[in-house]
Order: structure tokens, then sequence, then C-alpha cells
């Protein structure tokens, strides 16, 4: 079974969703999707102060097997994103949860960071989905 931190809060299109003490979100992908995508070889991320709408895709991770949206967990403008990654996009493979984070958002409602699932609940939906 993948690495899932319980803290996190989890899409079913596999980002997942850090709230950070400054209010801000910062999202990645779960360590099963860059599991099932391979080896990260370029990460397009959204601009900053763009406005991202939750379930709409704003960035594009590309791996040696295929090219794969990735979706807002959360509507708001995005205030900073994981520069690194455009040198090393292994950072994803290596670190899904850390250094290869994404991008981060100043949720415009805070109400949709609750509506996605709990560590728990996404590791028995990773648990349904392989069946």
């Amino acid at each position: 079974m993948s690495n899932i931190p319980v803290e996190l809060k989890y899409a079913k299109s596999h980002e997942w969703a850090r709230h950070n003490d400054d209010g801000s979100i910062t999202v990645g992908i779960s360590d099963n999707a860059q599991d099932q995508l391979g080896d990260m070889v370029y990460v397009e991320l959204p601009e900053i102060g763009q406005a991202v709408t939750a379930e709409e895709g704003c960035a594009v991770v590309e791996s040696v097997k295929a090219a794969s949206d990735v979706y807002a967990p959360v509507s708001g403008e995005v205030v900073e994103v994981n520069e690194v990654l455009g040198d090393t996009p292994e950072l994803v493979n290596q670190d899904a949860y850390g250094a290869g984070w994404l991008f981060r958002v100043q949720p415009s409602d805070a109400a949709e960071l609750d509506a996605l699932m709990s560590g728990d609940t996404y590791a028995e939906f990773l648990e349904d989905e392989a069946h």
C-alpha cells in the first residue's frame, strides 16, 4: 500500500491538500498517483495569481508513461508554485508529500477542504479502485 499521510486531505483525482498555518493550501499528487505514472520528466504548473476552481485541471505532470492533468482540490488563487520542479521534476517521485509539492492556493471557500477525503477514506478508496 502506498504511503498515505493521515493529516492530509485527498481528492478522488489523487491530489493531496495540506492546510498551512497561514491559511493557504499546499497541493501535490499522491504517492499512489506518482507510482502509477512512473518517472516524472516534466511538470507544468499554474501561474501565480491564477484563479483555480475545485475539480478543474490547472497543472500537468508528464512521466515516461503518460501526461496527466492535475486538478485543483479547492478553489482559490495560486499564491506560490514549486519552481524547483522545472529542473527536477523527479522530486514528485522521490518525495510526493514533501519536496515534490506542486503549488499553493489561497482558498476562496475553506469548506471545500472539508469535502475532501481523509487519509483513511482515501486508503479505502484506493483499495476499492484496485478491485
